[in-house]
């Protein structure tokens, strides 16, 4: 056993990386939603509309755009990779600049249509609004981002003289143009920080003093509102000598929802997995992934673990699924229900360690799931802990067809073997 407690020690796994890494997306906005957000704290964003019908592009082009030649059509989507993606209709592109007189075509072939990007993945995501944009006269193109970094402890902001592509490029093309500028939590960003952001954007034609007060306000913006991200790029001169955010990406820190109504109220769950939308409602934590053994674990570590173990034995977690400490029958229900509507399941790995969370109630939510769901994959169950032996009968006299294991090890080990039979 100690042999296998150093392997997942020393194993850099994808899988809890892959988990963590959702966790830290926390709530993502729609760039016409953010550009509104940042218009409110005086920071310059390009004169844009928000559209969801043929008649609402119609008035927009009416009524906000009636003297201009050209308009950038963007497809909202909650996803990057917007510009060179496809949609299933065979349009290519998310993002064109286009007539006057071409943008009811263009947009009637994005709205309701499903996109697919490098970041959606295959299955891609509907547009259900595109933004109408004003065209800018762009004399440069920067990065800007503000970000929380561990080492700091604080909050950091990141510039680039060079934008309109990946960071991950620039940062490899042009390492020494990232100018990375640590801020002090307690004493709040100064003239002097706002200076060296703006020294790394390298300006040519804006104004040093405005496009200083320019980076003040998006601090502000990222404090006030609890923001975990906010990324434009690219951020923009235009040809009036003006620092304009002309694209931007925006996550918020969940745990602020309480205080930030009004922005979590902007939450689009049709551009989520309906599956995490459907464990949200029942107060459960769910990510779903790719692979083929559904998770049911009560707490984080544990069901971190429970990933990283069905990978040591060569198998693929379908889903980060912890129904907390103090799960209810009718919780284990939802489960099973959520991990039972994705197709790819093969095979499900319910592993409890009974502290707060009682055997026994989890015993009586699967022999109830049963009777609500349909149970088509083997499942596989390994109970440890309060009242397991509760548990272990309840599921006996069910009379269900089960697999049981008597430790971790030995469960992934079946949930494995099962999916592959």
């Amino acid at each position: 056993m100690r042999g296998l407690l150093n392997k997942l020690v020393s194993r850099s796994l994808s899988v809890a990386g892959q988990w963590q890494q959702q966790q830290l997306r926390r709530l993502n906005i729609h760039e016409y939603q953010g550009a509104e957000l940042m218009s409110k704290y005086g920071i310059n964003v390009p004169k844009g509309v928000a559209v969801s019908s043929i008649d609402e592009v119609k008035k927009a082009i009416q009524d906000a755009f009636p003297n201009e030649n050209e308009v950038v059509v963007k497809s909202q989507v909650l996803a990057g990779g917007r510009g060179l993606g496809t949609f299933k209709n065979g349009f290519q592109g998310g993002v064109h600049i286009v007539k006057t007189d071409q943008v009811e075509e263009i947009a009637g072939k994005m709205l309701g249509q499903i996109l697919v990007t490098k970041q959606t993945g295959s299955q891609g995501k509907v547009v259900s609004k595109v933004y109408l944009c004003q065209k800018l006269s762009l004399v440069n193109e920067m990065y800007f981002a503000i970000m929380l970094d561990r080492k700091s402890a604080g909050p950091l902001i990141i510039s680039c003289g060079k934008g309109g592509t990946s960071i991950e490029d620039l940062a490899e093309k042009y390492p020494d143009l990232i100018i990375k500028v640590p801020i002090d939590v307690f004493e709040g960003i100064t003239d002097e920080d706002a200076a060296k952001v703006v020294e790394g954007l390298s300006p040519k034609v804006a104004d040093r003093n405005d496009a200083i007060q320019q980076v003040k306000k998006l601090y502000k913006l990222f404090c006030e509102r609890d923001c975990t991200l906010l990324e434009i790029n690219p951020m923009v001169e235009t040809s009036d000598n003006k620092l304009v955010a002309a694209d931007a990406k925006m996550n918020f820190d969940d745990n602020a929802a309480y205080r930030q109504k009004e922005v979590f109220a902007l939450r689009d769950p049709t551009q989520e997995d309906p599956r995490e939308v459907a464990a949200a409602k029942a107060d459960l934590n769910y990510i779903g992934l790719d692979g083929e053994i559904g998770c049911m674990v009560n707490g984080a570590g544990l069901a971190m673990a429970t990933m990283d173990i069905i990978k040591l034995h060569g198998g693929t977690p379908a889903n980060f699924l912890d129904v907390g400490g103090n799960a209810s029958e009718n919780q284990v229900v939802e489960a099973f229900k959520i991990l039972t509507s994705d197709e790819k399941v093969k095979a499900i790995l319910v592993n409890i360690f009974g502290g707060i969370m009682k055997c026994d109630v989890i015993a009586s939510g699967i022999v109830n799931a049963a009777k609500h769901v349909a149970l088509k994959v083997p499942v596989v169950v390994r109970l440890e802990g309060t009242n397991v032996d509760q548990g272990k009968r309840i599921l006996k006299e069910s009379g269900m067809t089960l697999i049981t294991a008597e430790d971790l090890d030995d469960a992934a080990e079946k949930a494995v073997k099962a999916a592959a039979s």
